[in-house]
């Protein structure tokens, strides 16, 4: 029997600061529980290390590795934590060099060799790596495991991908369990949540449609896998049963299978359940129906999030919407999730690859035009692993490579420089957006207030206007690295996107041989 530690980075620089911090999104993640459960139901022991609501302490890491005594530790990251994967890789070794330690997520998916070269990492698991782990845990030779990056002396090797999982019926129920329920009944702001505590879960896994900002194929893959609608309240159930009072759906397009949707609602509806749930990654505007919104009302859900993105048809296409997504069917989506009882969020970004002052523009008109209970706008960031990222690097317009600064309240002109806009400009929209949005639309203000009376948090939602009012007038920073354990900021020497990188990274110089496949 292995022993696995699993590790979530701290999300303080990267939410923790700025506009961010007014919704510090602190919550189990389900990527964890997903592998913690997997590794349990092979004989293996788990335990997670949450530190999304710490600030990032070496010390206090080292005390947790030498407490749990792991034979692997895992790391997960996205773009914005993956210096502190890094640095997290030589902690571990530093207690002891017979560890494994394994890299996985969003960023290792899609930067596996150069994850690999500015870490210490044995291994980057790719994709979805719910039986990747148990393969590592039953100490299968790497050689032998699908879908991993390996180190062999110094030549890192690329195995073969691993398939995506067919029936996620099969998997075992998530170990939510593992994580300290108390630690999150206070901890997260009532803009996310009105019933903490709250958690992560999925229905469905995948999507059939190519945004050239989204990055979820690194993990998921294209396609779309969907649980049995008894398996869906199974798992609320159990959470209820937990002592969790809200669940955040993470699915990508859990509304596209109307018929199925429907059927997952009416199987919870069944169970008469007190657990409330949201869809928070933005249900696209072309799957909309009053009869699916009705159902999820009935079934605890409160609150939709609409992926708007641009206020312009022509972007909406450029950069891959794909399917029957319009302007005109998002006003539609609105008015009839607002008519079924549900709370409504509008997403937007500014800055896309196809973006101009003109399409900009229409982006706001657009956001003042559809009837929202709040309207969430972001600076568009090139995540590794994207078609706007592999553009841009092919372009050599990306300017850094340090990651602390990929997250969508940076000064996002560290990042990249824009194919037709100033970054000046697009900062100017971004604000002027949200003041127009928020601050000068006497019918959102109307609404807002409106419902802080219903809901009893009018007192806090002008304490947020007026916080978030000063900080939008601050500067945005991302917090100094100076309590990394391994050295400051460490930048891309060699910017060719083709050419092998070192990093002036302190203990990571040492340069490995161009992978090698399996």
């Amino acid at each position: 029997m292995a022993n696995i530690l699993l590790i979530n980075p701290s999300y303080l620089r990267t939410y923790g600061t700025n506009q961010a911090g007014i919704a510090n999104p602190v919550y189990p993640i389900l990527s964890l529980a997903v592998l913690a459960a997997n590794a349990r139901q092979s004989g293996h022991r788990a335990s997670i290390l949450d530190l999304s609501y710490r600030a990032y302490d070496p010390n206090f890491i080292k005390e947790i590795i030498m407490r749990e005594k792991p034979d692997v530790v895992g790391i997960t990251a996205t773009t914005p934590l993956a210096n502190q994967m890094r640095d997290i890789s030589f902690l571990v070794k530093e207690v002891s060099k017979e560890i494994i330690t394994v890299g996985g997520g969003a960023h290792p998916s899609a930067l596996r060799y150069e994850t690999m070269n500015e870490s210490i990492l044995d291994v980057v698991a790719f994709g979805e790596a719910d039986l990747t782990v148990v393969d590592i845990l039953n100490a299968k030779r790497f050689s032998e495991i699908d879908g991993i990056c390996w180190r062999n002396g110094e030549t890192v090797v690329m195995n073969h991908p691993r398939g995506l999982i067919g029936d996620l019926d099969e998997l075992p129920m998530p170990a939510w369990d593992l994580y300290p329920i108390d630690e999150y009944r206070n901890r997260v702001t009532k803009i996310i949540t009105r019933y903490p505590p709250l958690t992560t879960i999925e229905f469905s896994r995948g999507c059939v449609f190519k945004c050239d900002f989204c990055g979820s194929k690194n993990t998921m893959g294209l396609g779309y896998r969907k649980k049995s609608p008894k398996r869906c309240a199974d798992e609320l159930e159990y959470l209820e049963k937990l002592g969790y009072r809200e669940a955040l759906l993470t699915d990508d397009i859990f509304t596209s299978d109307n018929h199925w949707a429907i059927q997952v609602c009416e199987a919870i509806t069944r169970r008469n359940l007190k657990i409330k749930w949201t869809c928070t990654n933005g249900i696209r505007v072309d799957s909309a129906n009053d009869k699916l919104f009705k159902a999820m009302k009935r079934a605890g859900c409160y609150r939709v999030h609409f992926g708007f993105e641009s206020g312009n048809d022509s972007v909406l296409q450029s950069f891959g919407k794909g399917g029957r997504a319009s302007l005109e069917q998002g006003l539609v989506a609105v008015q009839s999730a607002r008519k079924a009882g549900l709370e409504t969020w509008g997403m937007f970004l500014l800055g896309l690859y196809y973006d101009t002052k003109e399409t900009m523009e229409d982006t706001i008109r657009y956001a003042k035009k559809v009837k929202t209970n709040i309207k969430k706008l972001g600076i568009v960031v090139p995540f590794p692993g994207t078609p706007m990222f592999n553009q841009l690097r092919k372009d050599c317009k990306i300017k850094t490579y340090n990651w602390d600064d990929y997250n969508l309240y940076n000064d996002s002109n560290a990042i990249f420089d824009h194919p037709r806009l100033q970054w000046e400009t697009i900062q100017k929209y971004y604000k002027r957006a949200y003041l127009e949005l928020y601050y000068k639309d006497p019918l959102f203000i109307l609404r807002r207030f409106w419902r802080g009376i219903l809901t009893l948090e009018i007192f806090f939602d002008l304490m947020c206007a007026v916080k978030f009012f000063f900080l939008l007038r601050k500067k945005a920073t991302v917090p100094e690295e100076e309590n990394y354990a391994f050295g400051g900021k460490w930048k891309l020497l060699n910017t060719q996107p083709d050419e092998m990188v070192e990093y002036s990274y302190p203990k990571a110089r040492k340069q490995f041989s161009p992978p090698v496949g399996v």
